[in-house]
């Protein structure tokens, strides 16, 4: 099936989609497909399949694949379907990144490798080997926090330079500094997206024309107008909406966010907090803890149009 033209796939809010599991911790195509048409109803631009939030260290080759495919005869002739790839060796790294095209994906999430924390030259040819791969637009995705390496804005060059398949980067450095250094090394030659949901407001500011964002699970109407009042520069009603939804949008970096985030979904109603081992569902003191973010910020929940 054919979906939506590649060109412009970066812009806008990506949701980094979380996986539905079954009570065996198998993964739940349909409740999957059903949470996705939910978001794509809400607005969303495009949807990532089976990166971190998406649980994928814990998913086979083979499912993800088929959650690909699945989302793709769904959904893809309405938003892009895009693909984490995410591995511990390179060589598999290259074969997922075709197996996901073969799948159907339009755009690829490429991770650095997971575990070895590579250097500059190590980290580059991780890179290079995915682009080589593949004709399809990637986004690379920096988040030394979570995986050890910085992509640093002169290797981001280097590489854009290299390879006309890498078209845009996730920043997740937490630093916002970092979208205005590639925007002055780049200009326009990538996208460049935030992938720190408390940090959208600023990185927009910055120059970010998108958002991997993870609360947009729970909250894709909010998501939707935080982003367009950003990217309008309606900074007053931005700044208002971004300081009630602040306390969610930490839950993002929290080293539990795939637990707090279908936490928040199951409290509006629809998902579970089913999450596959080793994660365990949140218990005891700091569920209760969590709950209670929650709970005041929903009580406090602000008017939106279709909200």
């Amino acid at each position: 099936m054919t979906g939506p033209p590649a060109a412009g796939i970066w812009k806008g809010i990506s949701v980094a989609l979380t996986t539905s599991f079954d009570s065996g911790y198998e993964v739940d195509r349909a409740a999957t497909v059903a949470h996705a048409a939910r978001l794509v109803e809400a607005g969303m631009d495009s949807l990532v399949v089976g990166g971190s939030l998406g649980e994928g260290e814990t998913l086979r080759r083979e499912e993800k694949g088929a959650l690909v495919e699945t989302l793709v005869e769904s959904l893809g002739a309405r938003v892009p379907i895009v693909a984490a790839v995410a591995a511990t060796r390179t060589s598999d790294a290259v074969e997922l990144a075709r197996g996901a095209s073969h799948a159907g994906a339009q755009g690829l999430l490429v991770l650095p490798p997971y575990i070895y924390r590579g250097d500059r030259r190590e980290v580059g040819e991780h890179f290079r080997a995915v682009f080589r791969a593949t004709e399809l637009p990637c986004m690379l995705y920096n988040n030394p926090p979570a995986y050890g390496t910085d992509v640093l804005p002169d290797l981001v060059l280097e590489l854009a330079e290299e390879h006309p398949t890498f078209t845009a980067i996730k920043e997740s450095s937490g630093d916002v500094r970092r979208v205005s250094a590639l925007r002055a090394l780049l200009g326009p030659r990538l996208d460049i997206a935030v992938g720190v949901d408390d940090a959208v407001l600023e990185a927009v500011a910055a120059g970010a024309t998108g958002w991997v964002a993870g609360l947009a699970n729970a909250l894709p109407k909010e998501s939707r107008a935080l982003f367009d009042r950003s990217r309008a520069g309606d900074l007053d009603a931005a700044r208002a909406l971004y300081r009630w939804f602040l306390p969610l949008l930490r839950m993002d970096a929290d080293p539990k966010f795939v637990q707090m985030i279908k936490l928040v979904e199951t409290e509006l109603g629809f998902g579970s907090t089913r999450v596959r081992p080793p994660r365990l569902e949140l218990a005891g003191a700091e569920r209760d803890a969590a709950l209670a973010t929650v709970r005041r910020a929903l009580a406090n929940r602000p008017s939106l149009s279709g909200a």
